[in-house]
């Protein structure tokens, strides 16, 4: 069986990396030409990858981890479409370098260029790019990028179908996940998050996206937000709302990643939660590094938290590698040649 953590993101990049971010964003409010793509070396990546993520990796036991660039650096609601193409292909080259230089421990996903009220054909684009020329085995999707203000249509709306359709074609899936939060009201990590992956999964029930698209998979990271906690709610509002069960209407399109930070949290989610719709997830060296001072462990080490369960073999196997097979095929093909 192997270890494969579906949610990890590239918070270690070279300083190179986000000077250019900072240079492209002053350019665009100066109105002056955008800098080039900075050249970084691969004896950088490697630096910034070795002594992080596939250290923390070897130490944990986790053999792979899906990754994505950073969704705090993507802010979609920064510049315009023009900054954020650049910006997204500089970051998911950036990705494909990783990827390439450690076949074996990382699998790319990419970001999307898109930006508040700009058509989502930028993204099929960029999605196609990514998929087709870099094998690419899925993205990440940004529902609001205002960044908190929430001025896009429900992912249920038609505007987005163009996309799904695409998502379709290459049968990848997408995360959904926003980026940093410019409304003061709520914190990037610890409430914007966590409000939109609550947010997509009532889209969802009120909606019929997937009867539309029945082959349409999404992860809801951070453990679904708030829905496993509120399960009852959820069910409760379907009803009243006269929507179909919540294992047929959503559950057969929908995923919950384990990024959960403690034991209790975890537990309640595999209470709740088929074991077909949970993937491993742990966004290591993420929104949480520190180490949790009743546990001495770190926070976000949650392939602990899923030992601890004492699950049977063939449940182990789903949540580790099998639904992550399931959700992403195109990993099959490199988990197969590695």
């Amino acid at each position: 069986m192997k270890i494969i953590d579906c949610h990890g993101h590239y918070t270690t990049a070279p300083k190179a990396h986000e000077d250019y971010r900072q240079q492209q964003l002053l350019a665009f409010e100066n109105k002056a030409a955008y800098p080039k793509a900075p050249q970084i070396s691969d004896d950088l990546i490697r630096a910034s990858i070795e002594n992080n993520q596939l250290r923390l990796l070897k130490e944990r036991g986790i053999d792979m981890t899906i990754f994505s660039p950073r969704a705090s650096a993507m802010a979609h609601h920064l510049g315009d479409q023009q900054v954020s193409e650049h910006w997204t292909i500089a970051c998911n080259d950036l990705i494909k370098r990783v990827t390439a230089l450690f076949p074996q421990y990382f699998a790319p996903v990419c970001q999307l260029p898109q930006s508040p009220g700009v058509s989502i054909e930028h993204s099929v684009r960029e999605l196609e790019r990514c998929v087709l020329q870099m094998g690419f085995i899925g993205c990440n999707l940004n529902p609001d990028p205002s960044g908190g203000h929430w001025k896009s249509a429900p992912l249920t709306d038609k505007s987005w179908y163009p996309f799904y359709e695409k998502m379709v074609e290459l049968d990848v899936p997408a995360m959904i996940h926003v980026s940093g939060s410019c409304n003061a009201n709520f914190h990037a990590t610890g409430a914007h998050y966590i409000n939109a992956d609550t947010t997509a999964f009532m889209q969802f029930l009120q909606g019929d996206l997937f009867k539309d698209f029945p082959e349409l998979r999404f992860i809801i990271p951070h453990g679904g937000g708030a829905v496993p906690y509120h399960w009852g709610r959820y069910r409760g509002l379907a009803d009243m709302l006269k929507r179909p069960a919540l294992s047929e209407h959503v559950m057969k399109n929908v995923f919950f990643d384990t990024c959960v930070y403690h034991q209790a949290g975890i537990d309640l989610l595999f209470r709740v939660i088929d074991i077909d719709n949970i993937v491993f997830g742990s966004e290591m060296v993420g929104a949480v590094r520190g180490i949790d001072p009743e546990t001495g462990h770190y926070f976000d080490h949650t392939k602990r938290y899923i030992d601890n369960l004492d699950l049977p073999e063939q449940q182990k196997y789903q949540v580790f590698e099998g639904n992550a097979r399931k959700i992403f095929p195109r990993l099959n093909h490199i988990l197969d040649n590695n």
